[in-house]
């Protein structure tokens, strides 16, 4: 199902909606990478281009993360 959330990015509230699996998948690769989770959407959302919007940009990142290092630890994909 998905779930609207949001965020903080560089001061401004936004929002972004996600199925509940990319939404974990978000927060295990933010701690196997030791970072916040808001630092994570943060740095996404900077490198995305001007014609993505942040949630495609979300699960495009965690679908090219398990591309190269598989599922993220803590999963619940595993």
């Amino acid at each position: 199902m998905i779930r609207k959330h949001s965020a903080t990015l560089h001061g401004h509230r936004t929002s972004f909606s996600l199925e509940a699996e990319f939404f974990e998948d978000l927060k295990s690769i933010a701690a196997a990478r030791s970072v916040s989770l808001a630092a994570l959407i943060a740095e996404i959302d900077d490198g995305r281009g001007p014609d993505s919007n942040l949630s495609s940009a979300l699960r495009l990142y965690v679908l090219g993360w398990v591309k190269v290092h598989g599922a993220p630890t803590g999963s619940s994909n595993n």
